[in-house]
């Protein structure tokens, strides 16, 4: 149910104030356009979407496209922009699109400032805890390109009290059995220095256990650590958790009976991330397999059921651990606000052509190329045919840190536990061999076939974590922008909104 928030008297201030700047710079910016219509005011602001439309365009092309169409999208790419810029300084429309481009700089940052004065996040709470007596670390030395040497946390973590188990990259093993061979001999905190998909299968023990868990920032990205506030420029600094710690619950995802922290992948990354080259040549493997896996024949499409309503012919399909800020920021610091909300993210995009990669571009999440949802279960299979012919969830050892934006990562920091996933000989299968109504999936960037349908659910509450009192803390993302509650901020008007 939703709750009445009074914006006018019960907001502070300072958001109706910052509200109403953000109103004024907007009407700054239609006035330079009134005022420049006879010197090319509409040319700057039709000249700067054709330029974001070709370049959207050109992504299209050169992602989507071998031979010619590929070369024409590269050029397009740095054309396009290069173009704009030429023709304002070639018409003298330079300065009119610097005070346009100054005016929505100003008209976004003050409706971002109101937006987060007027509805403060809601703290996680972390409670104290007792110093852990037992405490077993499991750490993988190739994450991260070696943090677990170079910032000596073996030798930190043994001062602090802690048993380690070091694991041998030349030798597969099963962490998840590590860590309840661990608590069998009497462990009482379980903790994993490594990336994601390792962090995964152990955070399942402690919550099975009802154990605290310690996330070491040893991996490549990092993703769960920054969503949990943790240093990741020092893994060390996790450590200091041991002697001086407090701890909080988070939801923990379930894809299948598999547990994710993070996110599971469906459809164009996960087909690409199977690929056994791609751990060595990641944006090549990309390059080579998209034109197919995108415009291909035969070409297979997700349909899933979000909270038992239809979501179909996906080309690709994100469930998270709780939605993630913003579909307009998948990249490299895309944020989950909150891990104990006790909901999936889902994140389904179909882009079929150029003009829909245009109005993508465009209208971010406005578009109907992409779909941005929340939900409790989410079941998964698929429109084309599935896969046939091998083990289920075999694991091509890709591990990465992922949310949306893992693909970069994917194949960095795989746990040398392939041999829990893979076939009766340990070895990983060939993409395009799984076994019969089965489709490749990614979990916490691991590299797994599973059959269908795939069902993605969340434990609330599940997971204890244990960080160091002392950390620094989760950044604040900015607020989606929303006009009409700028508006109600602005003129001290009365919303309904939702509690968080």
């Amino acid at each position: 149910m939703g709750a009445t928030r009074e914006t006018g008297s019960d907001a502070p201030g300072e958001a109706r104030f910052l509200a109403r700047l953000a109103l004024l710079a907007v009407l700054g910016s239609l006035l330079v356009l009134v005022l420049a219509l006879g010197e090319g005011g509409l040319m700057v602001l039709g000249a700067g979407l054709l330029g974001v439309v070709l370049c959207a365009a050109g992504v299209w092309w050169f992602v989507a496209h071998r031979g010619l169409l590929r070369v024409i999208g590269a050029l397009l790419v740095f054309l396009a922009p290069a173009g704009v810029v030429v023709l304002f300084a070639y018409q003298g429309l330079w300065l009119t699109a610097l005070i346009l481009v100054l005016c929505w700089g100003v008209a976004l940052t003050c409706a971002r400032a109101a937006l987060r004065r007027s509805r403060p996040e809601r703290p996680q709470v972390a409670t104290a805890a007792a110093r852990p007596a037992r405490p077993v670390l499991i750490m993988n030395p190739k994450s991260g390109g070696g943090k677990v040497g170079r910032f000596g946390l073996v030798e930190r973590a043994e001062e602090l009290g802690a048993r380690v188990i070091l694991l041998d990259p030349g030798a597969p093993a099963d962490v998840a059995e590590l860590a309840r061979r661990a608590v069998a001999d009497g462990a009482d905190l379980l903790g994993v220095a490594g990336g994601d998909g390792t962090q995964a299968l152990v955070a399942a023990v402690a919550a099975d256990h009802d154990l605290p868990f310690l996330v070491i920032s040893a991996g490549t990205r990092n993703h769960l650590a920054m969503d949990l506030g943790l240093d990741r420029d020092d893994p060390s600094r996790c450590l200091d958790a041991l002697t001086d710690g407090e701890e909080l619950r988070i939801d923990l995802g379930d894809v299948s009976g598999r547990a994710f922290v993070n996110t599971v992948s469906f459809g164009v990354y996960a087909d690409v991330v199977q690929r056994p080259e791609y751990r060595d040549d990641k944006a090549g493997t990309a390059l080579s397999l998209m034109p197919d896996l995108l415009v291909g024949e035969g070409v297979r499409r997700l349909d899933s059921l979000v909270d038992g309503a239809p979501l179909a012919d996906q080309q690709a399909l994100l469930v998270s651990n709780n939605p993630y800020f913003s579909p307009d920021e998948i990249s490299g610091t895309g944020r989950r606000p909150r891990l104990d909300d006790g909901e999936l993210g889902v994140l389904g995009i179909r882009v079929e052509d150029a003009a829909q990669a245009a109005d993508l571009a465009v209208r971010g999440s406005q578009s109907t190329g992409l779909t941005v949802l929340s939900a409790h279960r989410v079941e998964v299979t698929v429109s084309g045919p599935a896969e046939a012919d091998g083990p289920s969830e075999v694991a091509e050892d890709a591990g990465a840190d992922g949310p949306p934006e893992a693909a970069e990562d994917a194949g960095t920091d795989g746990p040398p536990e392939a041999a829990e996933n893979a076939g009766a000989d340990g070895s990983a299968e060939e993409p395009g061999t799984s076994g019969a109504g089965e489709i490749p999936v990614a979990v916490d960037g691991e590299a797994l076939r599973m059959p269908i349908p795939v069902v993605c659910t969340l434990r609330p509450g599940a997971l204890r974590v244990l960080v160091p009192r002392d950390r620094p803390g989760v950044v604040a993302p900015p607020p989606a922008i929303d006009w009409r509650r700028i508006l109600d901020l602005a003129f001290g008007r009365t919303v309904r909104t939702a509690p968080r």
